[in-house]
């Protein structure tokens, strides 16, 4: 039967051999191994994120987009099916 202790000892013991082969590891697979780490470290990050807040961050979209539709909405004139926005009203400058 596999306990959450086996578990544990297995992840610290996988953890401990790859810190060895890093160690042993001449500088330039070093800082090879190290960048891929960062990677893999940075992606996990943002997945994490993109998970946590996935719900936040729809709803705040969609209130934004909202938002837009509004205020496109409010300072137009509407002939037919075509938006006029007010400011077509004004004369045009010369250049």
């Amino acid at each position: 039967m596999f306990s959450f202790d086996k578990f544990l000892a297995l992840v610290i013991a996988t953890i401990c051999v790859l810190l060895l082969v890093r160690l042993l590891a001449g500088a330039r697979r070093r800082q090879r191994i190290d960048q891929t780490a960062s990677r893999w470290w940075h992606g996990l990050r943002r997945r994490a994120r993109h998970l946590a807040h996935w719900r936040q961050d729809r709803r705040s979209a969609e209130k934004a987009a909202e938002e837009a539709i509004r205020r496109a909405r409010d300072g137009v004139e509407r002939k037919g099916n075509v938006y006029t926005p007010k400011s077509f009203n004004k004369p045009r400058k010369p250049h």
